[in-house]
């Protein structure tokens, strides 16, 4: 294993983390079962008080959570120079077989935990709870996925040996490799370029119809998913190309280095945010109908959508600046 400052506060923010969610899943069980506001009973008196406790403490273990996944990232890319053969995060979590589910694990739990901290956010300005069976719900779905975050996690940092050759990007993510296989090369140059904007510019201009007209939430929502999958799959097929000045350079770990300015922090940021507001608008949908909620909903959705069109705009306009900026000139097919 591999000592490092933010490695022990990585390992001992998921332990306290895991602790809190198991904690907090305990009265999730109690109130799917037993939770009715009706009542006056002893039990439900325990439940509501309880209920300001485990909220708050979801609230701080979800927001580490949030932050954690950049935490991630950052001690991922600082540690290569400790690992023959890396050059940035990618060769680093190329180290074991832990690495890269792990990232992985942390994108689907950081979208997760984003939602759920708006349902509750939600939940919270109303006087009756209405939704605090959908996140006890919720929350029991989060758990075995934080906990098996937990354990890749830990498996990755209690496996990285100093000593371990490991690949570095330009290995990984050439066109030939197998993280970015050759048939990618039909999303690449000026086609993938096409589709970027043209999904970019349909999801702003859904959302910021939603946010005047408050119609197509569902439709908002698949638009930001979709612009998610497509944003990513372009840092790999051309923006890290014109970053990097460099059409054979796909890395999307590099962007994050000081030699370019630290741009995938505000890219990634951008890009997940907009995503989590996005989704959060769809997810909130069904909940319209209940009566404490009637008129905090649309204020919520309407700040929502324009708070994500606006995140999805600002990444398009980095990555447009950066083209314009680049001296590389990719050809089309």
């Amino acid at each position: 294993m591999i000592f490092y400052p933010t490695i022990m506060a990585l390992f001992a923010g998921a332990i306290l983390v895991s602790f809190m969610i198991l904690y907090s899943a305990s009265y999730a069980f109690q109130i799917l079962r037993r939770w009715d506001l009706k009542s006056g009973s002893e039990l439900q008196l325990n439940l509501e008080r309880k209920t300001y406790l485990v909220s708050t403490l979801l609230a701080y273990a979800f927001g580490f959570e949030l932050i954690s996944f950049f935490l991630f990232i950052f001690t991922s890319d600082q540690i290569h120079t400790l690992l023959v053969g890396a050059m940035c995060a990618a060769g680093s979590l190329y180290a074991n077989e832990y690495g890269y589910p792990t990232l992985i694990a942390k994108i689907i739990n950081f979208l997760l935990a984003g939602i759920w901290l708006v349902v509750n956010y939600v939940d919270n300005q109303a006087h009756d709870y209405p939704l605090i069976k959908t996140k006890s719900f919720f929350l029991l779905l989060l758990v075995p996925l934080i906990l098996i975050e937990t354990f890749l996690q830990a498996n990755y940092f209690l496996r990285l040996e100093p000593n371990i050759i490991t690949s570095c990007c330009g290995t990984l993510f050439s066109t030939d490799a197998l993280v970015l296989p050759s048939e990618l090369g039909f999303f690449s140059g000026t086609r993938m370029m096409a589709v970027f904007y043209l999904v970019l510019i349909l999801t702003v201009g859904i959302g910021s119809f939603y946010s005047l007209k408050e119609k197509g939430a569902y439709l908002f929502s698949g638009a930001s998913a979709v612009a998610f999958a497509v944003s990513i799959v372009s840092i790999f097929s051309f923006v890290s190309s014109y970053i990097y000045e460099l059409p054979t350079h796909h890395c999307p770990f590099c962007i994050l280095q000081k030699e370019y300015g630290y741009i995938g922090y505000p890219l990634y940021v951008t890009l997940l945010g907009g995503a989590i507001g996005g989704l959060s608008v769809g997810v909130l949908m069904p909940f319209r109908k209940i009566k404490s909620l009637s008129e905090i909903l649309p204020k919520v959705q309407r700040r929502l959508a324009m708070t994500a069109s606006t995140l999805f705009f600002v990444f398009a306009a980095i990555v447009t600046a950066r083209i314009m900026l680049s001296n590389l000139v990719l050809k089309g097919y």
